[in-house]
């Protein structure tokens, strides 16, 4: 039983990740956008002290993205699949260290991150947009 309770937390935190969100209004992220485009090896050089294993994962991401379907590069369509890689220990994971260094009021702590979110933002913006609906099971007691 404590099993299912850890697996239903951890998965609960996979899709959820808002952790103490500050009431105060951040400062826009500026300048990634003046980043150079480059690979993805080169946009994670700045992170290796800040994302444990992450020329691993990186590695590991490169080789599932060898001929994209999505039309995106093999770098931006591995970038994608780098930020949903989730490493352990969780607190490990990129998402997790880029969704906290975002939540910072000091957008400083941001600048080895501009290569990345350049990279990244720019394979988001040129994914295909399709019109569907989703539907969110909750598992609760009625």
């Amino acid at each position: 039983m404590a099993s299912s309770s850890f697996n239903d937390k951890h998965s609960a935190l996979r899709f959820v990740d808002v952790g103490a969100l500050s009431k105060r209004m951040l400062a826009p992220i500026d300048g990634y956008e003046k980043a150079p485009l480059v690979s993805l090896e080169e946009t994670v050089k700045p992170l290796v002290n800040i994302v444990p294993k992450i020329e691993r994962n990186v590695y590991v991401v490169q080789e599932n993205c060898q001929n994209p379907e999505d039309g995106l590069t093999s770098d931006e369509s591995a970038s994608i699949m780098l930020y949903t890689y989730e490493s352990m220990p969780r607190d490990d994971s990129l998402y997790v260290k880029l969704n906290a260094t975002l939540r910072f009021e000091q957008r400083k702590n941001l600048v080895p991150w501009f290569l990345y979110l350049r990279l990244i933002l720019t394979a988001l913006a040129r994914l295909s947009s399709k019109r569907r609906s989703v539907f969110r099971g909750v598992k609760e007691n009625a």
